[in-house]
């Protein structure tokens, strides 16, 4: 019973959540990023 699969295991997911938060990340600041836009164009037409 010395054989720890669980690590490997434990890892993968743990990389692949750390993938989703970086994707995450990058489509808020994508989102937030084209609000501000949107709000400065917004505000030099009226």
């Amino acid at each position: 019973m010395d054989n720890k699969p669980h690590k490997s295991k434990a890892e993968k997911p743990a990389k692949s959540r750390e993938d989703r938060l970086k994707q995450a990340l990058k489509a808020n600041l994508s989102r937030r990023k084209a609000q501000a836009r949107a709000r400065k164009t917004g505000e030099s037409q009226d």
